[in-house]
Order: structure tokens, then sequence, then C-alpha cells
């Protein structure tokens, strides 16, 4: 019978930020009302589960980080398994599935995944369900829903095999010379145990549709609105039976307490590197005031630091929301007066949850204002399993209504379109179902498994420097990110670490624009956080004789700055040594206006720079025949060049900046360059880019 069936397996994750980790709780859990054990480990914890000896099947949640890297929490376990020595049935005992998760605005996508996954079937392993490679650049809902729904069947499909394989394995001991009453005593009905799994599934199914037709469409706005918007829906979902997600249990337990004292430092909650506080020495806009983006140059002293690295490293900023949003969650919360109040945080002892411990990056003791501030980042897109939760703290029965469309199977169209593409964060919802009130219980446990503290910010920062040029300082470039108005926010925002940034500094701005004012002032004392995140491949050649060309328009040349920088420096110190070439295509809308660093012109005339290639897609061209418009346009210009540097010299070609309209489009110029100068098609030579990023030659560090 089915109840007798084996129901344990294994479910594994590897996060870096927590969103594989809310998942697989979210597989746990299912699996619980399925009277499945699903038992769950980080990969990291390899002293809890051992693949080489794992008898139940597998399932694996793992996400990308960086530009295809493995979460930190895989690292160790994928070093294992990359084992050369390892033999080709070494898993083949193994059966698993895989959820991967990433981000296609970036080259590798799901990359992390697709490394297990591949090295895995190298192994032997046998997959029991299809991989699934969800993106969360249009909603990793789009597959982790539908994947998660597909795995229970494919979980008891194995269950019902295994149960086979051993009722036939005992039933081989006390067999008889009576071939006829084989069949009828020891064959399992699998038919019965089948139809049973299907009733199971149903019966769970059914229990989370909301099969009656809940509220009036009037209840919702008036019968005039025949566009849905966030507030209001349309047939034929405003009429249809809902599939909601299961409401996932309360475990986080928030307690006011009539104590006093100091909040920790927001640098003791971070436990990926080392947190160095440092000070901002210098400020300078680089852009004019009439430039369509805003782009600044910040100056830190990290002499007295450890803080150690490279040209083309990045570092994470650790920044506050925004006071005013914090001020009006409190307010909407009616918590306006208990902001500056201790709170202690911990975990219920009545929680239904498995596994629940103390979440990371809360402290167990501090303001209310602190966590709000610091800890929860209040402008995410707010996950269907959250927008459930609000349904339950909503009292208008036409609002409680569209928070379950939205969250629902049905209404995915309408949560693509008014919660993710329209960036709504937790205040939108709040201003615009003003019904809902969610509990600190709510809001901290429910919004945390999704939105841990903001480790960096909206383009996270590559040094634009060189620690050998200036010893003791680092530079780092980055534009202040804005946000339009729209219909559910009436007023534009700019990005929560590049505004805090740049009203951090604005003092040291002003000083930097009056040279008079700045020989009477006196030194800034502002500091901020940050923590190295080194990058394992985009750096310079560890061999100077190698060329190497860079593409960054705007502020992707940041990196090339500190390139540069370096290169001069060795170039002053190693005389004898022979250099390769250096390429750099700069591009910007306006040459008066956002030519970030005319000092280029400097590393051309020393000889650190060879070939200056620039272009500005907003002036009017002076000349007869307009001059190339975009960086990819003037790659492909110089497309023997090109092709000489990466396939006749085995040089590197390097493209920092944005994704979507401009490193796309410098890739697609590299792919006709090399069908063009192979003389092969395009398949061809993509396969040929391909190799050149395995080899770490072709590099991007980009963001969407």
């Amino acid at each position: 019978m089915c109840c007798d069936l084996k129901r344990r397996f294994l479910l594994l994750y590897a996060t870096q930020k927590g969103q594989a980790k809310a998942i697989a709780e979210e597989i746990q859990q299912q699996a619980g009302t399925r009277g499945l054990e699903a038992d769950m480990h980080c990969m990291s914890e390899m002293d809890k589960y051992n693949l080489e000896a794992e008898k139940d099947p597998v399932v694996i949640v793992i996400s990308t980080t960086g530009t295809g890297d493995p979460p930190d929490t895989a690292r160790k376990l994928i070093k294992k398994i990359q084992d050369k020595t390892l033999p080709p049935d070494h898993f083949a005992h193994l059966q698993y599935g895989l959820l991967g998760l990433g981000d296609s605005e970036y080259t590798f996508f799901c990359n992390g995944g697709k490394t297990v996954d591949r090295r895995l079937q190298e192994l032997g392993a046998q997959r029991f369900y299809d991989t699934g490679l969800a993106d969360d650049c249009v909603g990793l809902e789009l597959v982790v829903d539908p994947w998660i729904d597909g795995l229970w069947l494919a979980l008891k499909e194995v269950f019902l095999l295994q149960k086979e394989k051993e009722d036939m394995n005992s039933n081989a001991n006390t067999v008889t010379n009576s071939l006829s009453t084989v069949p009828f005593e020891h064959k399992p009905d699998l038919t019965s145990d089948i139809q049973q799994l299907k009733l199971e599934d149903e019966g769970v199914r059914s229990s989370n549709v909301l099969s009656q037709k809940l509220v009036d469409v009037n209840l919702v706005t008036s019968a005039q609105d025949t566009e849905p918007s966030l507030v209001h829906s349309i047939p034929p979902i405003s009429q249809s039976a809902l599939n909601v997600p299961a409401l996932p249990p309360e475990y986080i337990e928030v307690q006011f307490q009539d104590t006093h004292g100091e909040d920790p430092s927001p640098a003791s909650l971070i436990s990926e590197g080392t947190v160095f506080e440092v000070p901002v020495t210098k400020a300078f806009q680089l852009t004019r005031e009439d430039a369509i983006k805003t782009a600044l140059l910040l100056e830190l002293d990290i002499s007295d630091t450890t803080f150690d690295y490279q040209p083309g490293d990045s570092f994470y900023v650790i920044c506050p929301n925004n006071a005013n949003e914090v001020e009006e969650l409190l307010h909407i919360l009616g918590l306006s007066e208990k902001g500056g109040q201790f709170v202690c945080v911990k975990v219920k002892q009545s929680t239904k949850k498995k596994g629940a411990t103390h979440p990371q990056h809360i402290p167990e003791r501090s303001t209310l204002k602190f966590i709000l501030t610091w800890c929860l980042e209040i402008r995410a897109i707010p996950k269907k399993a959250f927008l459930r939760a609000l349904v339950e703290c909503t009292s208008d029965a036409g609002e409680k209504r569209r928070l379950q469309e939205l969250c629902s199977r049905q209404g995915a169209s309408d949560y693509t379109r008014f919660i993710r593409e329209s960036n709504v964060c937790l205040l939108d919802l709040l201003r615009a179902f003003p019904s809902c009130r969610p509990s600190l219980n709510l809001l901290i446990g429910k919004w945390l498994t999704f939105n841990l503290i903001r480790l960096g910010s909206e383009n996270i920062s590559d040094s634009a420097h060189s620690n050998l040029f200036q010893p003791g300082k680092m530079c780092f470039v980055f534009n202040i990110v804005e946000f339009p108005a729209c219909p559910t926010r009436l007023v534009s925002w700019k990005g929560v670490c590049t505004g805090w940034l740049a009203e951090l500094v604005e003092p040291l701005l002003r000083t930097s624009k009056n040279i008079q004012d700045a020989k009477g002032g006196s030194p800034s004392t502002e500091k901020i956080s940050i923590f190295a995140r080194p990058s394992c491949t985009f750096h310079l050649p560890a061999d100077p004789s190698i060329p190497f060309m860079m593409v960054g328009p705007g502020t992707g040349i940041s990196p090339f700055i500190g390139f540069l920088q370096h290169r001069q420096k060795v170039r002053e110190e190693h005389k004898d040594w022979g250099f390769g070439e250096t390429w750099l295509f700069f591009g910007c809308r306006h040459q008066d206006r956002d030519y970030l660093f005319k000092q280029l012109r400097c590393f051309l005339e020393s000889g650190t720079l060879t070939h200056l290639k620039v272009c500005f897609s907003r002036d009017l061209p002076a000349a007869e025949v307009a001059p190339p418009k975009y960086v990819q346009d003037m790659v492909r210009l110089y497309a023997k060049e090109v092709a000489r540097i990466l396939l006749k010299e085995g040089g590197y070609f390097y493209v920092c900046g944005d994704k979507k309209h401009m490193a796309d489009a410098v890739s697609d110029a590299v792919v006709d360059i090399l069908s063009t100068e192979m003389g092969v098609d395009k398949l061809e030579a993509m396969k040929v880019l391909a190799t050149l990023r395995e080899a770490k030659r072709y590099l991007q560090d980009v963001w969407s």
C-alpha cells in the first residue's frame, strides 16, 4: 500500500542571498503535507549527508552568483566532485532532480546549477526528474512553481519503483515452484498504489484551491473600470477559481521590551567577509549638470585597513534604507511611537516550520527602527509567498481577493505586469491595499525569508584605481540610479545605495565645485562600510606581453582606469619588460557633458594605452559621413584588429557595463567579426566565442 512506501528524500540547497534556501523550505513544507520527509541541508554541511552512500532520491536547489559562479556554500561539494580521479560510475547509484536559479541578463545563466548537473551526469548519476532552470530576469516563479508541482509525481514514481524492487528482492527468497501463484501472491499492486497517489495529490491540490467566486467584481472597483491594474482585475481572472500557494507557517516572534541600550553595528551582521569602515576623502561629479545621468567618483582612504584589492575587483557597500521610507512604513503600521523601542526577535516555540533557526542578519535585540533600516530590503519586489501571507491580514474583501489573484497561478501574468515589471515594493502594496495591516511577526518573518540586508549598490562598484598607483587610496565610480514616477508611485526614486551615497557626500561635492572653499574647509569625517568581493577572473593578464582590448562605455570604464594606472606603474618600474598593445573603446552620450575621464589622453601620450577609440551617441555629427554612435559599432570598424588579437596573438577582450543594451551587442559584433575573418558560419563563430569565454579570455563584468 501507499502508506508503506519509502517516503524520505534528501533535499540540498546552495544559496548566496537566501533565494535557494527559501525555495528549498517551500519544497520541505509541501513535502510534509504530502506525507513525505524532506531531509534538508545546506550543501556546505557535508558532515550531515553522504552522496556516495545515498540510496534515496536527491533534490537539489542551487543558485548562481556573480557572472556565473556557484554560491559560496556550494564550492566545497563542487570541488569534491570535480576530482578528476573519480570513476565514471562513481554516482551510478544516485537519482536526482535539480532546480537551478539564475538571471539570463548574465552570460553564464544558471551556471551554478549547470555545473553540478553536468558533473553528476559525468559520474553516472541518473535524473529522475527533468532539470529546471529558473530565470530571475522574467520571474523565478514562472519555472519554480510548475517545477515544484511536477516534483511530487516524479518522486512518488521513484518510491513505487523502489518498493517494487525491494518486494522482488524479498520474494526471491520465498518463491516456490508453483509459477501460477507468484503473480497472485507477490506482484505488487502498482495500479492501486498509483490510484491512491492520484487521490492523495488531488486532495492536496484541492485544499489550495479557492473554488468559490469569492468576491463580486464591483467590490474591487467600479464596473466602469475596464483595464486591469495593481488593485483591479477583469475577467476571466476576476471570475475564476484560484490556485493559491499554501500559507507558510509563522516562525518568528517579535516582542517589544522596556530595556534601553545601543543598537549593534550594521557591520556586525555580515558574515560574508571582513567589513572595513573607511572615510570618504574626496567626491567629484564627473558629468555636467545637464547630463542625462549623474556620475560620481568617490575616493576612500583605506590606509589604516588590511583591505586588499586588484583593479577589476568589486566590493559591497553596506547601506541603510531610505529614512523617509522607514518612517512612512512605521506610520502605516501604526508604530511611529515605537520605532526607537527595543524588540526581541526569536523563533516561536510552537512553530511548525522544520529546522527553524534565528535569521542570520537579524540581531536578537535591537530597536525596531534599526531592523527596518538595516536588516530588511524594503524596496525589494515582494514574492508570491509574501502576498499570500498578506491575504490573512487584509480586512477588505475586494482587496483580499485581489491579493489572492496576484499570488495565484491564474494571476501569473498580472503578477509579472503589476508587481515585477512595475518594481512594486512593500510600501507600494500597503498604500494600494489600505486595509492590509501585517503584524511585525509576519513582516519580519515572511519578508525576511526573501529579502536579507542589502549588501551592495544597484551596480556593484568596480575599483577605478590601482593600489600600485596610489597606495592607501581607492576610487570608484557610479551613476545615481533614478526610478521615474509610475501609476503605483507618484514620486520618482533614487536608488537605495547610490541615492544614499550621493546624499552622504553632498558637502564634499559642494567643496569640489568651489575650490576656494576647499582651502578653508575641514576634511570630511563621513565613513562607509565596505567588504571585498574579489573577482577570480576580471583582472589584467598575468603576462604583460599579452595584448588586450577593453570595452567600457559610461561608468563601465571604471575598472579600466585601474587597469591603465596599474599598467603605467608597472611600465615605470620595469622599463626592460615587453608590453602588449592595449585598446580602449569608450562611449557616452555627449562629449561635453558625460565624457567621464578626459585624462585618458595622458595614458595615450605615455604609451600605456596604445589605441583609444571614443564615440558619442547623442552628438550631431560634424562630418558628412556619420561616425559610429555606439561602442559596438566602433568595435566592428576594427574587425581585423579584433580577430588578430583574439585568434592569432592569444589576447584578452574585456567588456564592462550595461548588459542588455551594450554587452550583448558587443558580443554579437565579435561573433560577426569572427565569422567574417575566419570564413565560417555564425554558429561556428559562436562556438569559438564560447571557447574564448571558457578560457577566460573573453571576460564580462556587466549589470542589468
